[in-house]
């Protein structure tokens, strides 16, 4: 794939033709299997889910098909009652690789308070300066924290504008009395996490998402030392943070979209490089000490 292939989703561009607006590729899934029958109902969910992400222009960046940002918003419905929905979200997104087949996971989160009302065939309408109703909430504040995150991994702390709608979403969510938007109410919550990756002791994570993605995995596919030495280089950001907000959801969200792609990033590096990054890594994920144990021994030097 071309450079400007990939620029294109991380950058705004002026409009032209056969450029479309929308911006994401969503795969949806819900899981009933806690739930007892509503089959229908729950079908017409997810299509309507599907649907909104697909089709809803977030934002005023232009993106061809094969631009879109690739994501996927799992659903699990734990309780259904009176048309209320309870459960938790895990949502997915990724960005390719310049020169490269490989995708890297920008987001690998999950939201354990989900709570909203459903009717069947309920319309979703999207508006970015009223709150709906929660579900429609949910769906944009993840839509936009897919773009934020893009967005910063090309271009540095390029995905402001779409923070500022986060914290637009979350003020009125705040004010609906919904549970999961509450500042200080829940360190993992949708309120901490962009706290985490605005407010000034922890948003040096986005540097580091751009370090590594722009400078760092995307330098690999041409120059696999430099891109790799750039890593390295930025990683220590991670330290900065735990000193400053040693309970951040940045840690854990960093932990849980790259630590495994870490390890193969690593399997090539020297041994002093290796060295360092277990290290670094094993003091900040101390019980993954047996998974990190790859980064300074790769398997295939044992």
């Amino acid at each position: 794939m071309k450079l400007i292939n990939l620029l294109i989703s991380g950058c705004c561009l002026a409009t032209a033709p056969g450029l479309v607006a929308q911006e994401l590729n969503c795969t949806v899934e819900v899981n009933t299997q806690q739930v007892q029958g509503q089959e229908t109902t729950f079908e017409a969910l997810r299509e309507g889910i599907n649907e909104y992400m697909n089709s809803t222009k977030f934002s005023s960046a232009q993106f061809s098909p094969n631009e879109k940002i690739e994501c996927r918003l799992y659903l699990t419905v734990a309780e259904y009652t009176d048309d209320k929905v309870k459960g938790d979200i895990q949502i997915q997104s990724s960005r390719p690789v310049y020169n490269s087949s490989y995708t890297s996971t920008l987001l690998n989160f999950k939201d354990t308070k989900v709570e909203f009302e459903y009717r069947p065939n309920q319309q979703m309408v999207f508006s970015e300066n009223t709150m709906e109703d929660n579900l429609t909430a949910l769906l944009n504040y993840y839509a936009y924290l897919i773009l934020a995150l893009d967005f910063d991994s090309f271009s540095s702390r390029g995905g402001q504008p779409y923070y500022e709608r986060l914290q637009n979403i979350v003020q009125m969510a705040q004010s609906s009395g919904e549970i999961g938007w509450k500042t200080y109410d829940d360190n993992r919550n949708r309120a901490a996490v962009l706290a985490a990756l605005t407010e000034p002791n922890t948003q040096v994570i986005r540097d580091l998402i751009y370090d590594y993605h722009r400078r760092g995995l995307d330098e690999m596919s041409v120059a696999p030392d430099k891109g790799r030495a750039t890593i390295t280089k930025a990683l220590p950001a991670l330290e900065q943070i735990r000193e400053k907000a040693p309970m951040s959801v940045v840690l854990t969200m960093w932990h849980d979209a790259k630590l495994d792609e870490l390890i193969n990033v690593y399997s090539k590096g020297s041994q002093s490089e290796r060295d360092e990054v277990y290290k670094l890594l094993s003091d900040l994920y101390p019980t993954d000490q047996a998974r990190l144990a790859d980064i300074k021994n790769p398997p295939e030097t044992r």
